[in-house]
């Protein structure tokens, strides 16, 4: 999800929900403790130079169970992040404390916002040597496709 569809969803709610994937919310009571633009720059395994940027939102929960973020609330907290940094309409990231820190996506959910888990993924296989998975065929079914040669087909003569 990009900040601007983030910011359109906001408008059309007034108390803000995350749900973890599993579906659980988070605590009402968490706090957005952190807004900013996170870089990565990086070479991939074929050598290729890279960069990736994200909007970044840090999700925490104190023992502040009376804490609740409204909409408006955050409306506010990222207009003057939008002043401080001009972003370009990149995607919103989310950190979010499991066993360890979490970086999930974010997609919009009825009312909610559902933390959507990342993978990592090769970026290179054309140039870095992995093999692209080949499909597996049941041999009761090789000889029954139209590419198949008959024996009187002369395909092979």
């Amino acid at each position: 999800m990009k900040l601007s569809q983030f910011k359109t969803h906001l408008e059309n709610i007034s108390e803000v929900k995350f749900a973890e994937p599993d579906g659980q919310l988070v605590p009402t009571h968490f706090h957005i403790t952190e807004a900013g633009i996170t870089t990565k720059q990086f070479i991939d395994c074929g050598g290729t130079m890279r960069k990736e940027q994200n909007i970044s939102f840090q999700l925490w929960v104190a023992k502040d169970e009376d804490h609740r973020l409204s909409s408006i609330k955050l409306q506010k907290i990222i207009g003057i992040f939008e002043s401080t940094f001009h972003p370009e309409d990149l995607e919103v990231e989310v950190e979010y404390q499991g066993s360890t820190i979490g970086r999930f996506g974010l997609e919009s959910e009825g009312d909610n916002f559902k933390l959507v888990e990342k993978k990592t993924d090769c970026l290179a296989k054309d140039n870095c040597g992995v093999a692209s998975p080949k499909p597996k065929l049941q041999m009761a079914d090789i000889g029954k496709s139209a590419s198949c040669c008959e024996p009187s087909s002369g395909c092979c003569s």
